[in-house]
């Protein structure tokens, strides 16, 4: 087993699977303090880096594309103190952590584990029922269904219909994405067959996000949400190739009767002459006519 523990949080490798826990130093992130310990297996990892720096280092788990539902619904835009798949490491364990990549880098090629993307989630994404109030509103999300709930701050447009409830098997795809400068963030859900293109601050199936602490807890809202809707690459039913049907057995070759008939003829002569006991001529000649 392989252990590193930092204020930033404790990473162990039993040879099966990684299990991050947050530290509750400072600069950890609220998402990765809320989504808690990650177990990981080791056939969702395509790799493992450490970084070294002067006062510090950064070790940095790489997932296979697809793997996790966390990393999909934020599409790389996770900042590093919310990225659970990082970890600051200190000077004096700069050892330790090669020894921890060391060892994940083995087991990798021992179980010849492939970096290549899945077509399944390897991770469960985050429990629920779960419920993040940030932005113009509340989205709470039980497994089945979303619902959405705006506060004082929101737009008329789009609180006048006041909250929302959307159904999982109406949703087509969702989406976070963080506040940026002077640009707002959203949680988008996109629903089948009502497609948009208003601002998240007037669409009733978005939450406007203004760059506040609790922002990025609605990419758990995104993630439950992902992990629960069809892995984006799995094989469509239509994708599934034909069944081939089994080529027909080919004939026997045409068999030399000339042959046979001469065969039939020595037994014959071997019955007479008692070589062959009437028993022994009767098996044999059956045989010599099963060939023809």
């Amino acid at each position: 087993m392989a252990e590193i523990i930092q204020r930033d949080g404790t990473w162990t490798f039993d040879g099966d699977a990684l299990r991050l826990v947050p530290g509750r130093d400072k600069n950890v992130g609220l998402l990765r303090k809320t989504l808690g310990e990650l177990a990981v297996p080791l056939g969702a990892l395509a790799g493992i880096s450490f970084e070294q720096g002067k006062k510090s280092g950064r070790l940095r788990l790489r997932l296979r594309d697809g793997a996790d539902p966390l990393l999909h619904a934020t599409g790389g835009r996770l900042t590093d103190s919310s990225d659970p798949y990082q970890m600051t490491v200190e000077s004096d364990r700069y050892g330790v952590a090669e020894y921890f990549v060391d060892e994940i880098r083995n087991a990798l090629l021992l179980d010849e584990v492939p970096a290549t993307a899945v077509d399944r989630y390897l991770l469960p994404g985050p429990a629920v029922p779960l419920s993040v109030s940030a932005g113009d509103g509340t989205a709470s999300f039980d497994g089945e269904n979303i619902r959405l709930e705006w506060n004082w701050k929101t737009e008329e447009a789009k609180s006048a219909a006041g909250a929302r409830t959307l159904a999982l098997a109406d949703i087509q795809s969702v989406e976070w994405h963080p506040a940026v400068g002077l640009e707002n963030g959203f949680l988008r859900f996109t629903v089948r067959g009502a497609p948009t293109k208003a601002p998240p601050k007037y669409d009733p199936n978005s939450v406007d996000l203004w760059g506040f602490k609790k922002d990025p807890l609605m990419a758990l809202v995104a993630a439950a949400v992902q992990a629960r809707l069809p892995h984006p690459s799995a094989p469509s039913p239509t994708d599934t190739p034909p069944k081939q049907l089994a080529p027909a057995p080919e004939p026997p070759p045409e068999a030399d009767h000339d042959a046979l008939l001469r065969r039939l003829r020595e037994l014959g002569d071997l019955h007479k002459s008692g070589v062959l006991t009437d028993e022994e001529f009767t098996l044999a000649k059956q045989a010599v006519l099963r060939g023809m």
